[in-house]
């Protein structure tokens, strides 16, 4: 008997993480757009730099801590925060704050889906028959690839790339490792262009954020996107070959 009635409220646990991201993430839509935006950068510029020359490792970690939930929770402003990290702490070290912040986050989504989703679904894939373990199997002989590539194209919204390692058995580990690399290119030209506010402020200007879909940025990542498929073509054409 107990166990039948702590089944059901375990169940029901397992989406309680999923569903206050869902809720904080619309409550923060509705209520932060204005507070994290590159406008409130602007406003508070001073002070910003005056906290970090007094309270560098302080800057540091309420940085982080706030770049995590932004993720983590899905919240407006994430563009914002890596100008920010930039703006405050250069390009280097500055774009390694931003990839930590951005992959500590992506873990919270993770790992909330995973527990939620993830681990039913992976399991049902894989006890299934037919098409669906036929998909089930493509997915795992190219984790890495696949990983990589929803990274490094751009047009792949960041928590789309969060949610659905999640849902098909992808490891933490392998997360992890792919996420932190994968969002490099990406992260290194935002970085740059926050470290370079300082000109902009002065000027009165918007940053220019549409840089990365320039060719000379545009042009190499797509590059990396294609070295990240090429593993995957050439298992495909390998039976093929041996025909």
């Amino acid at each position: 008997m107990t166990d039948m009635t702590d089944q059901p409220s375990s169940g029901a646990w397992r989406y309680l993480p999923l569903a206050l991201i869902g809720a904080v993430a619309v409550v923060g839509a509705m209520t932060l757009g204005d507070v994290l935006s590159f406008e409130s950068l602007a406003a508070n510029r001073e002070a910003l730099l005056a906290f970090r020359d007094a309270h560098y490792l302080g800057t540091l970690v309420v940085f982080l801590a706030v770049y995590v939930a932004i993720v983590g929770f899905s919240l407006p402003g994430a563009t914002a925060a890596t100008l920010t990290g930039g703006f405050l702490f250069g390009t280097f070290p500055g774009v390694f704050f931003n990839i930590v912040g951005a992959t500590l986050g992506a873990a919270v989504i993770f790992l909330a889906a995973r527990w939620g989703l993830g681990e039913r679904l992976a399991a049902r894939m894989d006890a299934s028959q037919g098409r669906i373990r036929q998909i089930k199997n493509g997915i795992d002989a190219n984790q890495w690839e696949m990983l990589f590539l929803i990274r490094l194209v751009p047009i792949v919204p960041f928590f789309v790339a969060n949610l659905l390692p999640a849902l098909v058995g992808v490891s933490l580990p392998r997360f992890l490792v792919s996420t932190f690399f994968g969002i490099m290119p990406g992260a290194l030209v935002y970085t740059s262009v926050g470290a370079g506010l300082g000109e902009v402020f002065a000027a009165g200007e918007q940053p220019d954020l549409g840089i990365i879909f320039e060719p000379f940025v545009l042009l190499p990542i797509l590059g990396l996107c294609a070295l990240a498929a090429l593993p995957m073509l050439v298992k495909a054409l390998r039976p093929s070959r041996d025909i």
